[in-house]
C-alpha cells in the first residue's frame, strides 16, 4: 500500500534541491509569508489584552482560529489533492493577505471588538486550513525524492530564520508603535508570498483529478493514513501535546510576560524558539540516523520544559534557553515526520494524509487554548502551567514506547 515519490534519483544527480527553480520559488514563498506571520500571533495577543485585558477572551480569540483551521483541514486536503496545488496557494495566501488587513484596520482605528476578531479569526483560521496541506505536499514536486530531507531541511530553515526576524522585530514594532502595524505587515507579507507562488513552474505530473465524490476522497485519505499505525499513534501524541503547549504559550505565556519580563522580551523568547528550531533544521541536514522518527517523538518530552519554566522560573534568560532546546527537539521531529509521509505515502493521497495529521494534531488545540485561562484564574497560573508541562511529558513517553514507532527507519514504512 505504500507508495515512494517519483524521482528516485541519487543526491549526487539532484545537486541539491537549490538547483531546482520550483523549490527556490517554494522557499521564498514560505519564507516570506512567516516573516509578517511570525509578528501576527504577538500582536493579536496584546491587541486583545489591550482591549479588555482578559486571558480568557485571548483564548476565545485564538481558539476560534484553531476551530475553524481544524473544521476545515479535510476539505483543504481534498482540495489540494484535485487542483493545482500552486493554484491553491496563490488564492489562500491573497484571501490571507485580506482577512489580515481587515484585522490590522479595525485595530489601528480602534473599532476592534471581541466579537469582530473572533469572526475575522475564524475567516483566517479557514483559509489557513486550505493552504497546510497543499503547501507540506508541494516539498515532493518541486525536488526528486533524493533531495527531500535537505529540501525540508531547508524550508525549516528559511521559516525559522523568518520566525526569528518577524518575532523579534515584530515585538519591538509592538511595543513601540501598537499592535496594528505588526497585523499590517502580516497581511503585506501574504500579499508577496502570493508573487512567489505565482512564479513557480512545475513540471507536468501524473496525478489525475478525482473522478469520485469529495466523500470517497475522504475514505480513500483515511486509509491511507490509518493503514499505518505509527502515523496515527504520533499524531495521538500530538493532539495531546498541542493542546497543553500551545494553550499554554499563546495563552498564558503574554499573560506571564504582562505581569514579569514585559512585552518586548516576550517576542526575544518567541525569536528564541525559532532559533533552537533553526539550530534543528542544521543538525538534520547533516544527520543521518535510521530511527530518526522514534528519536525526535522522544525527545519532543523536552518541549515541556519551556512551558515549565514559564511557571516556576518566568525570567529571561531562563525562558530563552528553555524555549531554544524546546525548538531543537521539536525541529528534528519534524523533518524526521515530514522525509517519513512523504517517502511512505502515496503522492496522489499526500494533501490528504497530511489533512488527517493536522486535523489529529490540532483538534484539541482550541480546546486547550480556551481551558487555560479559566483553569489559571480558577487554579493559578503557576499550577496550570505546571499542568500542561506534565501532560507534554506523558504524551510524549507513552509515543515512543510504542513498537510501531520505534520501528520506523528512513525511507521505509512498518507494517501498520
Amino acid at each position: 500500500m505504500t507508495g515512494a515519490v517519483p524521482g528516485s534519483s541519487t543526491a549526487k544527480q539532484t545537486g541539491g534541491p537549490l538547483r531546482h527553480g520550483a523549490f527556490r520559488w517554494l522557499l521564498a514563498a514560505r519564507t516570506v509569508g512567516v516573516l509578517g506571520n511570525a509578528a501576527a500571533p504577538i500582536a493579536l495577543a496584546f491587541a486583545v489584552l489591550d482591549l479588555t485585558g482578559s486571558a480568557a477572551d485571548l483564548g476565545l480569540v485564538v481558539g476560534a482560529r484553531s476551530v475553524a483551521n481544524v473544521a476545515v483541514l479535510l476539505f483543504g486536503g481534498v482540495i489540494a489533492d484535485r487542483l493545482p496545488r500552486r493554484v491553491v496557494l496563490i488564492g489562500t495566501s491573497l484571501a490571507a493577505s485580506i482577512t489580515q488587513g481587515v484585522v490590522a484596520a479595525l485595530v489601528l482605528t480602534g473599532t476592534a471588538a471581541i466579537w469582530s476578531l473572533v469572526v475575522l479569526s475564524v475567516v483566517n483560521g479557514a483559509v489557513a486550513a486550505m493552504s497546510l496541506p497543499a503547501s507540506a505536499a508541494m516539498v515532493a514536486e518541486t525536488v526528486p525524492a533524493a533531495a527531500l530531507r535537505p529540501a525540508n531541511a531547508l524550508l525549516r530553515l528559511g521559516l525559522n530564520g523568518g520566525t526569528i526576524l518577524g518575532a523579534s522585530a515584530g515585538a519591538g514594532v509592538v511595543a513601540v508603535v501598537g499592535p496594528g502595524v505588526g497585523l499590517a505587515v502580516d497581511a503585506a507579507s501574504f500579499a508577496l508570498a502570493a508573487v512567489c507562488y505565482g512564479w513557480m513552474r512545475l513540471a507536468q505530473t501524473a496525478r489525475s483529478a478525482s473522478s469520485g465524490s469529495i466523500l470517497s476522497d475522504l475514505r480513500d485519505g483515511w486509509r491511507e493514513f490509518s493503514g499505518r499505525r505509527w502515523i496515527w499513534i504520533v499524531v495521538a501524541q500530538f493532539a495531546v501535546l498541542n493542546a497543553a503547549f500551545v494553550g499554554a504559550t499563546t495563552v498564558l505565556g503574554p499573560v506571564v510576560a504582562d505581569h514579569s519580563f514585559g512585552r518586548a522580551s516576550w517576542g526575544l523568547i518567541v525569536a528564541a524558539q525559532a532559533a533552537g528550531l533553526a539550530v534543528g533544521a542544521l543538525v538534520a541536514l547533516r544527520w543521518r540516523s535510521q530511527r530518526a522518527l522514534a528519536i525526535g517523538v522522544g525527545l519532543m518530552a523536552v518541549t515541556a520544559v519551556p512551558v515549565a519554566a514559564l511557571g516556576l522560573l518566568p525570567s529571561l534568560p531562563v525562558l530563552l534557553v528553555a524555549f531554544g532546546l524546546g525548538g531543537i527537539a521539536l525541529e528534528l521531529f519534524s523533518i524526521a515526520w515530514d522525509q517519513s509521509l512523504q517517502t511512505n505515502v502515496p503522492r496522489e493521497a499526500l494533501s490528504r494524509v497530511y489533512s488527517y495529521d493536522m486535523v489529529g494534531s490540532f483538534i484539541a488545540v482550541p480546546l486547550g487554548e480556551t481551558l487555560v485561562g479559566p483553569l489559571a484564574q480558577s487554579f493559578g497560573t503557576t499550577r496550570t502551567l505546571i499542568g500542561c508541562a506534565l501532560v507534554v511529558l506523558l504524551a510524549s513517553i507513552v509515543a515512543v514506547s510504542t513498537r510501531s514507532v520505534r520501528g520506523v527507519t528512513a525511507g521505509t514504512s512498518p507494517p501498520g
